[in-house]
């Protein structure tokens, strides 16, 4: 799901269409292979860092159920934003804008990945699983993706999608949340925020024209830099609570504390200097930076 779940990265990371797409490229072109990628991670992440053995076939169920719930709600977000898409330069080239792919087969696409996911996962792995990728899949079709219309609000409400991920795969594995499950969903929570808030300074323009809200547009650019640099300070003491819980060790201790404090002085500094869209876009690509350098750390510390 976009800011993917995490909703944010989809500003950079999409596929671009080929000369001559077939519609079997175009359906799966509509679940942004390239964010849910970056999901999946995350999500496997949570499965990796829970303490119990999960059986094989349990692990591939949960991967497999996860990557179909974020590519049913990316396809299903593609079918209610067809007509915004063709107004923004980056995604009008997308099939449905293009009108190389009839919206309805989109619409079932998209209902049949959701549906599928959520019946895998609640008949291959504990059920709470299902029921938070249930959530996510309504939180960010039915809530999120409208209410970018209506309000820069959305930012916060697709950040719990976003942030549902790590959650699932720690379901998934132990069939219960823990006090560990609940710092994965923070930290993505506090991470998405700042992040998101940098595609909308960078992209304000593009998204305005599309009808979109953003941030920087109904509230001004300091008051998101300022809320990109609070947020980015929440987020900077919140993976030691994975040291303390015994689910990481000294490793993440200070390769996290190092890339949280690099997004702070960043976040500082464009907030010390009043900077704009370049500063923004750097900031964009440091918190992919970030999630993927902590997430790949928290693994190898856990199981070294």
């Amino acid at each position: 799901m976009s800011t993917p779940m995490i909703r944010t990265a989809e500003a950079e990371l999409e596929l671009d269409s080929p000369a001559r797409p077939t519609v079997l490229r175009d359906l799966l072109s509509l679940t942004k292979p390239r964010l849910s990628s970056l999901v999946l991670f995350t999500a496997g992440g949570g499965l990796a860092l829970a303490p119990v053995r999960v059986p094989a076939l349990q692990a591939v169920a949960a991967i497999v159920g996860t990557t179909l719930v974020v590519g049913g709600a990316n396809a299903l977000n593609c079918y209610l934003e067809r007509d915004s898409d063709g107004n923004m330069a980056r995604t009008a080239t997308r099939p449905l804008p293009r009108q190389r792919l009839d919206p309805r087969l989109a619409l079932a696409f998209g209902a049949t990945l959701s549906l599928a996911s959520i019946t895998l996962l609640t008949v291959a792995t504990p059920p709470l699983a299902a029921l938070i990728a249930a959530v996510a899949l309504i939180l960010y079709v039915l809530v999120y993706t409208p209410l970018k219309r209506v309000s820069s609000l959305s930012v916060l409400v697709g950040a719990v999608p976003g942030a549902l991920p790590p959650v699932i795969g720690w379901a998934a594995a132990t069939g219960h949340l823990d006090p560990a499950a609940l710092v994965l969903f923070g930290i993505l929570f506090m991470w998405q925020v700042p992040h998101s808030l940098a595609i909308g300074i960078y992209r304000q323009d593009e998204y305005t024209r599309a009808g979109l809200v953003v941030h920087s547009a109904e509230h001004g650019l300091p008051a998101s830099r300022r809320q990109m640099l609070l947020y980015t300070l929440g987020l900077f003491p919140v993976p030691l609570l994975l040291v303390r819980l015994d689910v990481a060790g000294m490793l993440t201790a200070v390769v996290g504390s190092a890339l949280g404090a690099i997004l702070v002085y960043q976040a500082f500094e464009g907030w010390r200097n009043e900077s704009g869209p370049r500063w923004a876009r750097r900031f964009f690509f440091s918190t992919l930076i970030y999630m993927t350098g902590l997430f790949a750390i928290l693994v190898v510390d856990h199981w070294v």
